[in-house]
């Protein structure tokens, strides 16, 4: 008999003793006979066979057991679980592959770009102000309302600046008639000088004839054909003539002397009417600052001007934000290692997430932004703890919408490509 029969066999004659036998009760309390181990106390009890019950299952057999009559039954049942089983794996493997195949390509995608949801829209936003004094008259804008350059908005009282530029316009041509006059002295007193060299050539000439009188007569005399009268009268005549032409020349000088006179007097009617037409272009811009226009197109933005309000010299009429806008991403410093100005960028702004606006990169801050802060951080303590700081870069909107309403704050989500070779998810897209 092998090994296998001996112990079914053994399996079939097992003995099975019921624990609520009265007559084992003893034993299993432990009150068997002196001296003696629980397996005599066993074998000297009268040994009640039992049968199997039938709804007990059986016991397995070993497991070197040759499989009963039902056994083909289970392996065919079997047969359709390891399938699918099989089926399953295979499933994974796959997925498993494609997931992988998946991350690889977009890990290489995106190690092209660099984004960051630190960022917003900024624009060089002012303050309109008034810079004439005066009730405001007129406020032809709104809040919020997009204007161009050179449009009105907001009109100062102007009559008191139209009054001071009318007297400015006085004085104006009073010095302007007082340089008129000096012309027409000079031109007179050019009259003079040539009146004045007119007389010293004439004295002159009549200086060379009573030169030649005297000395015939004085001649005439030395040789008793002239009379002695006659000599001195001539000579008299002579010294005469020679204070006519002394006194034309002093005449001449004087002239000529009161051109430079009468030119410095121009000169200073010059400047007078410099100085008159100065005030009156002063009074030009004041009259001009009464209108109080936009410098350039944009927005007009906490509008507090009203009409009747009066509006001194520097006061704020409203917050004016130009149409040129920007965005500023703060990336960490470890993003710009291949960040370099010109990259193409593209930005969605999160109040129109729908939308994708183009852009590139105009410049990297040379500086963190805490650098150029109010307060910036001092590390230089013993309790250093490194940060990754962050750095703005400029990014200009090449495609500005004019129809939507952005402004300065705004949040943005910037992604900037670093690196323009064709990525792996590229190259696929153009296979197919």
């Amino acid at each position: 008999m092998s090994k296998r029969d001996s112990d079914l066999e053994m399996d079939e004659r097992a003995v099975f003793i019921d624990g609520d036998d009265p007559r084992l009760a003893p034993l299993l309390a432990g009150g068997g006979t002196a001296g003696l181990s629980f397996a005599e106390e066993t074998a000297r009890a009268p040994a009640i066979e039992r049968t199997r019950p039938a709804d007990r299952p059986k016991r397995p057999g070993p497991a070197n057991a040759e499989p009963e009559a039902d056994e083909p039954a289970g392996d065919a049942a079997a047969a359709p679980r390891r399938g699918r089983r099989l089926a399953v794996s295979a499933l994974a493997l796959l997925a498993g592959g494609v997931l992988a195949a998946a991350g690889t390509v977009y890990w290489d995608y995106a190690a092209h770009f660099q984004s960051t949801d630190d960022a917003f829209i900024a624009a060089r936003q002012f303050v309109v102000a008034a810079k004439a004094s005066g009730y405001v008259a007129e406020v032809p804008v709104s809040d919020n309302q997009h204007v161009a350059a050179g449009d009105l908005i907001a009109r100062i009282d102007d009559r008191d600046y139209r009054t001071a530029l009318a007297q400015a316009d006085a004085q104006a041509a009073a010095a302007q008639a007082n340089v008129e006059s000096a012309d027409a002295q000079l031109q007179v007193q050019q009259a003079q000088i040539a009146q004045s060299q007119a007389q010293v050539e004439s004295a002159e000439a009549g200086l060379a004839f009573a030169q030649q009188q005297a000395a015939r007569y004085d001649d005439l005399a030395q040789r008793g054909a002239g009379s002695v009268q006659n000599a001195q009268q001539y000579s008299s005549g002579l010294r005469q003539q020679q204070a006519a032409v002394n006194a034309a020349k002093a005449a001449l000088t004087t002239a000529e002397r009161q051109v430079a006179a009468l030119n410095a007097q121009r000169a200073s009617a010059e400047a007078a009417l410099a100085q008159a037409n100065a005030q009156r272009e002063q009074a030009e811009l004041n009259l001009s600052y009464t209108k109080v226009t936009a410098a350039q197109s944009g927005r007009v933005v906490n509008l507090s001007a009203a009409v009747g309000e009066y509006a001194a010299a520097g006061t704020g009429l409203s917050m004016f934000v130009p149409d040129e806008l920007w965005v500023v991403a703060n990336f960490k410093e470890t993003q710009l290692d291949a960040m370099r100005p010109g990259q193409k960028a593209t930005v969605t702004i999160d109040a129109y997430p729908e939308r994708v606006f183009h852009g590139h990169v105009a410049s990297v801050q040379p500086g963190s932004g805490t650098a150029f802060s109010l307060l910036p951080a001092e590390n230089a303590t013993g309790n250093y703890v490194k940060v990754v700081q962050r750095v703005p870069v400029k990014i200009d909107l090449d495609d500005a919408p004019p129809d939507l309403a952005l402004g300065p704050g705004m949040s943005v989500v910037p992604i900037v490509r670093v690196d323009p070779s064709s990525s792996l998810y590229e190259r696929l897209r153009s296979w197919l």
